[in-house]
Formats: structure tokens, C-alpha cells, sequence
């Protein structure tokens, strides 16, 4: 069973405007997929939202080698050039990408290490302590319990 009809108008609550939005730019964006692979057509579809977000859609069948033969020999150097530009910037994000996280890894070995040495010196410390502690400052008669008696000299 179909759904009922909707009046076309504006939705006046934000809410169900952006999720209706949502809804409707990816079914949008299946049926240019579909029409572009069902009908061999070339699709391209630009939306931008209410809040000025681009969302696009294009068939990629040239740059993924396809159909390349209807090419001239111009449009196939314009083609490489499309190409040979989206993998320079695929190459520069990456390189940002592996930058910040080597950044990022530098800092917690860093940290690790901080906490390391604050870890050994604490150690340091305890085994001081416990040598000191380990020390005994008083006679054993005494720590045994023993009669104590001093000598009286006259």
C-alpha cells in the first residue's frame, strides 16, 4: 500500500524541515545513481541545503576509465588533467592527515615518557625509604624485649 499525498508547501517546523531535507536528498541522490546506470546517461545533481551545505552528485564513468573511445584527444588531455589535479590534492590531504597524526602520536609518546620518569622517580624515592625504614636504630636487646640494665660505674 502507497503512501497518501503531502501538500506540497513549505515545512514550517525546523525540525521536520531538516529531516525531511535528509530524507529527500538521498533519495534524490539514489535516483540520479539509478538513472545513470539503468539509462547509460551522464548525471550530475547539485543541491545545497538551507543552511548553504553543497551536496552533489555525478557519474564517474570517464574518470574511472569507461567509455573513454567517444573521447577526442581534447578531452581526454582535459580528462588526465582533472585527474592528475584530484590526486595531488588526494596526495596533499594525506600528507596532512599522516603530519597531524605523527604530531599527535609525538605528544603522547612525550607524555608517556613524562609519566615514566615521574613513575621512576616516585620508585626512587620509595626504595629510599624503605632503606631507611629497613635500618634498625636501636640495639637488638632492646628490640627484643629483653631486661635492660645499665653499668654503673662508681
Amino acid at each position: 500500500m502507497g503512501r497518501g499525498k503531502i501538500e506540497i508547501k513549505r515545512i514550517e517546523n525546523t525540525t521536520n524541515r531538516q529531516v525531511t531535507f535528509c530524507k529527500r536528498r538521498n533519495g534524490l541522490l539514489k535516483k540520479a545513481y539509478e538513472l545513470s546506470v539503468l539509462c547509460d546517461a551522464e548525471v550530475a545533481l547539485i543541491v545545497f541545503s538551507s543552511r548553504g551545505r553543497l551536496y552533489e552528485y555525478s557519474n564517474n564513468r570517464h574518470l574511472m576509465g569507461d567509455s573513454l573511445s567517444a573521447l577526442t584527444v581534447k578531452e581526454l588531455k582535459q580528462l588526465e588533467n582533472r585527474l592528475e589535479r584530484g590526486i595531488t590534492r588526494i596526495r596533499s590531504k594525506k600528507h596532512e592527515m599522516l603530519l597531524a597524526e605523527i604530531e599527535y602520536l609525538q605528544k603522547r609518546i612525550a607524555e608517556v615518557e613524562r609519566l615514566h620518569q615521574a613513575n621512576m622517580e616516585s620508585g626512587q624515592e620509595l626504595n629510599a625509604i624503605q632503606a631507611l625504614a629497613s635500618r634498625n636504630f636501636f640495639s637488638p636487646n632492646i628490640m627484643e624485649g629483653g631486661a635492660v640494665t645499665f653499668s654503673h660505674q662508681d
